[in-house]
């Protein structure tokens, strides 16, 4: 079996499909002949070219805007945010007119862009390059919200990404940029809204986005011995695969969201009141939401370490879920 990183199998779709469709281009900062910050475009200038991949100042708002334009007049632009963090500085951009175009014009006007970015806790990355922002994309109508945990996952999902008609936001957790996996099939496409079931169990489902998979498949490993834990990747967080959620919950009575996000209006919010509204008498426990601590993310590697949920918090949650 050959296997491949998340970083290059990302970094391989796009290539992919910049060969079948010319109309691709992508923005970024120093994401041409350097090959970006994380190597995440590494040979794209060398086969593509500076009109393909083009170079900008350090300017989101500028870049995001151009990629509005650029996608609504006939292009099919990847806007490189490096670090989802700094998407703050281009918000009216994406909410205001990427995410609207579609419905303001009648349908006349769509949007084919992606807006790609890291996020999520590495060590000392600190406050301003650590935030796992999905659920402020979540809540606008008009964008479509990706997320992934494995190679395959984040090849497929990139390429459908890139053969949407309107607004994708594509999130790479960079905790798993080296993370190797089997190497997917060339003609692979991962289809949005499908939710994958990593691990199947019988007592109770773990919901997890993006780092936060590994971590619970490592918990439910620690904790195969008396207890049976399904896990389930969603992911796409927009649209939602609540169907497999529900049928899962439905099976195993009892669910556990592990989530990065802070918890107030969160991916695990949203996920706990739909099972709530749903399945309340299939629950045989209260659901249970797993987040980061609500405070600035902390420089300290101890303190990151106590604010994000590790795989030791995943697996006494579970534990504590089986003793209600």
């Amino acid at each position: 079996m050959s296997t491949i990183s998340n970083l290059d199998a990302v970094r391989d779709a796009i290539a992919v499909e910049m060969r079948l469709n010319p109309r691709i281009i992508l923005f970024g900062e120093g994401t041409g002949e350097r090959g970006g910050s994380f190597a995440h475009t590494k040979g794209l200038w060398q086969e593509f070219g500076p009109s393909r991949l083009i170079d900008t100042p350090v300017s989101e708002l500028g870049f995001v805007g151009a990629a509005v334009g650029a996608a609504a007049t006939g292009m099919h632009p990847i806007a490189d945010m490096m670090f989802v963090d700094f998407i703050a500085d281009a918000m009216s951009q994406l909410v205001n007119q990427a995410a609207k175009l579609h419905y303001a014009s009648g349908g006349k006007v769509t949007v084919p862009m992606v807006v790609r970015a890291s996020m999520g806790s590495v060590r000392g990355a600190a406050a301003h390059h650590s935030g796992c922002l999905y659920p402020w994309f979540m809540h606008i109508p008009g964008l479509k919200v990706v997320t992934y945990s494995n190679p395959a996952d984040g090849y497929g999902l990139m390429r459908t990404a890139l053969r949407d008609p309107n607004p994708v936001v594509f999130l790479d957790h960079k905790a798993l940029f080296g993370v190797r996996g089997e190497a997917p099939q060339p003609d692979l496409l991962v289809p949005f809204g499908q939710a994958a079931v990593c691990r199947e169990g019988r007592d109770v489902t773990v919901v997890a986005v993006a780092a936060m998979v590994p971590r619970a498949l490592e918990a439910a490993e620690s904790v195969a011995s008396d207890v049976s834990v399904e896990v389930i990747d969603p992911r796409t967080l927009v649209p939602l695969d609540m169907d497999a959620i529900f049928a899962s919950v439905e099976k195993t009575g009892r669910l556990l969201i592990a989530d990065e996000a802070y918890p107030v209006c969160s991916f695990a919010s949203e996920v706990a009141a739909a099972v709530a509204s749903e399945c309340l008498y299939d629950l045989d426990a209260p659901v249970r939401r797993l987040n980061s601590a609500p405070v600035t993310h902390p420089l300290s590697p101890p303190l990151e370490e106590a604010v994000v949920p590790s795989a030791a918090q995943i697996a006494d949650a579970v534990r504590e879920l089986m003793a209600e």
